[in-house]
């Protein structure tokens, strides 16, 4: 060989070699694919293993788990002790603005659509909340599975508008999208796409390892489910909630995480009471002269957006609560238009979030993020939405950390 084949041919095998070793390197782990070891060490997997053996064995293990879920016509309200919890104090005038009945104003109290969970088929029981989730407010029930089982959603729409549930994140066909649009089905393809009142319909969802966490991703991650007839009125009239998916095995007998002490869900929006099915029965129901009621009057369409957490405005969410050295999970989600631009922000408390570590998210429409948390500092803190405007219209809410 010449020196030029030489030292090309020497070049081309140093590249094959570097590109080996990056690639083991990313796969079997480094400081890259270690990014969330340090102290939160104890929340993260396992050595790596591939793709096609996590998938074999997670289909050898798979389950299907079941989910009885309706779409309700709900009466929910806001701000239900009356009072500006951050302060601990009335309202003020600028809180007023959201909160207060009047006249020609609704106040913190509408009728919404939300998804609840029930204990069988036949829908005439609810399953009963658990006191530690009282904080998901409207959320709908949290549906947990991990890469290989199969998700059954059996649901029912309760409300006099047509209803569905789109998921993300997971595999389903095409009679099981929950979104009605051209997309070349007909016939019972199409019976997902809006239920109709008082109709049934049963979703089977496949969670491969493509809708689990991925290589950068903690032992889990969020999903949600939402509203899709009509997407902006359905998820402003309440139709929304969570979805959790672990790795295979990542999951204990009750569906949470391993090594995870607690879990929290924050859905960050403004939900805009004026684009929801039910305003003309809110506006009818609770205002005190429905007749004076301008519904293209800019107040009152401001009146109508509530800015909340889980619900919640002005603090008024149930606390929620953990101990001090626990290792918490945050799963963090938003929704709505452009105003919907949110930076959840933790007091006294940091977390791990892509590796790095912070007390300040950011979400977008539909963001979906999870962020890990060691609390180590007791007391009772801010969690809020940093946007200045969010902040005055109520949206911020409080955690505990006990000692």
């Amino acid at each position: 060989m010449t020196r030029p084949l030489v030292a090309w041919a020497a070049m081309v095998a140093t590249s094959m070699v570097v590109v080996l070793a990056l690639s083991l390197f990313l796969q079997y782990g480094g400081p890259i694919a270690a990014h969330s070891h340090s102290e939160h060490e104890d929340l993260a997997d396992g050595p790596a293993q591939s793709t096609a053996s996590r998938s074999a064995e997670a289909r050898s293990k798979s389950r299907t788990r079941v989910y009885y879920i309706a779409a309700d016509t709900v009466k929910w309200d806001y701000a239900p002790t009356g009072r500006n919890q951050i302060t601990g104090r009335p309202f003020d005038e600028v809180a007023d603005t959201y909160v207060k009945n009047g006249p020609d104003r609704i106040g913190s109290i509408y009728y919404k659509s939300l998804y609840r969970e029930y204990t069988d088929a036949s829908f005439r029981h609810l399953k009963p909340r658990p006191r530690s989730e009282a904080y998901l407010g409207l959320l709908g029930p949290v549906i947990r599975a991990e890469v290989g089982d199969t998700i059954k959603v059996v649901f029912r729409n309760n409300t006099p508008y047509p209803a569905s549930v789109h998921p993300h994140g997971v595999f389903y066909g095409k009679d099981a999208e929950g979104a009605p649009y051209n997309d070349g089905t007909r016939g019972r393809n199409k019976d997902d796409d809006a239920v109709a009142p008082g109709k049934t319909h049963t979703y089977i969802w496949q969670v491969p390892e493509r809708a689990g966490p991925g290589p950068m991703d903690p032992s889990t991650v969020l999903w949600m489910y939402h509203g899709h007839v009509d997407e902006p009125r359905d998820t402003n009239s309440g139709l929304i909630g969570p979805m959790i998916i672990g790795r295979h095995g990542s999951l204990g007998a009750d569906g949470t995480p391993k090594g995870v002490d607690r879990e929290f869900i924050a859905l960050f929006t403004v939900f805009n009471e004026n684009e929801s099915w039910y305003l003309d029965r809110n506006i009818r129901t609770f205002t005190r002269d429905p007749k004076s009621v301008d519904p293209e009057d800019e107040d009152f369409q401001e009146s109508n957006l509530m800015h909340s957490i889980n619900g919640y405005v002005y603090g008024n969410q149930p606390m929620m609560t953990m101990k001090r050295g626990e290792r918490v999970r945050w799963y963090l989600m938003a929704i709505g238009t452009e105003v919907d631009l949110h930076t959840p922000h933790w007091h006294g408390n940091t977390v791990v979030m892509n590796g790095m570590r912070t007390d300040v998210a950011e979400l977008l429409p539909m963001s979906m993020k999870v962020a890990d948390m060691v609390t180590d500092n007791p007391g009772i803190w801010l969690f809020h939405c940093h946007v200045n405007d969010h902040i005055v219209a109520g949206m911020i809410t409080r955690f505990e950390v006990e000692e």
